[in-house]
């Protein structure tokens, strides 16, 4: 429903640590207007420029806390991500991303919050790969954006 909202569009920014770029972040909302508890927040389909990121390689930073893994998050069953709040995905890219603009495809991964689909034993015991249908809740489709780095070196 919110799709093309997922994403603000000035935040792509490299992340720097010592100097040297470690990957890339970008703030996001959640697009069910009820939100989330975190435990059911499974990560995000993104690709850049045709570079795909898999979940492993993706923390995410809200409610004031450090960025953590989905697989940490996946214990946060009293913390909630509410509707009108944004987050950080920060994407770990040896290098980070060249200036200039970058085509985004983009696709929220949040496990049903409803407990009666079938599907949901098994998908908190073998979440789905982000991108592929399956516990997209909703944003059914792949989303692309084009967005400008913008550089954020300290």
């Amino acid at each position: 429903m919110f799709d093309n909202f997922l994403i603000r569009r000035d935040s792509l920014k490299n992340d720097y640590q010592g100097g040297v770029a470690t990957g890339f972040q970008l703030a996001v909302r959640h697009a069910n207007y009820r939100g989330v508890f975190l435990s059911l927040h499974n990560g995000y389909y993104i690709a850049v420029d045709g570079e795909e990121f898999p979940r492993e390689v993706q923390t995410f930073e809200i409610n004031g806390q450090s960025p953590r893994s989905f697989e940490e998050l996946t214990t946060a069953v009293w913390e909630h991500w509410d509707y009108d709040d944004e987050a950080i995905l920060h994407v770990a890219k040896p290098g980070g991303l060249a200036p200039g603009d970058h085509e985004i495809a983009f696709q929220q991964s949040v496990l049903a919050a409803y407990g009666y689909l079938p599907t949901d034993e098994e998908w908190v015991k073998h979440p789905p790969v982000p991108g592929h249908g399956e516990g997209s809740d909703k944003t059914p489709d792949i989303v692309t954006y084009r967005l400008p780095l913008t550089d954020n070196q300290e």
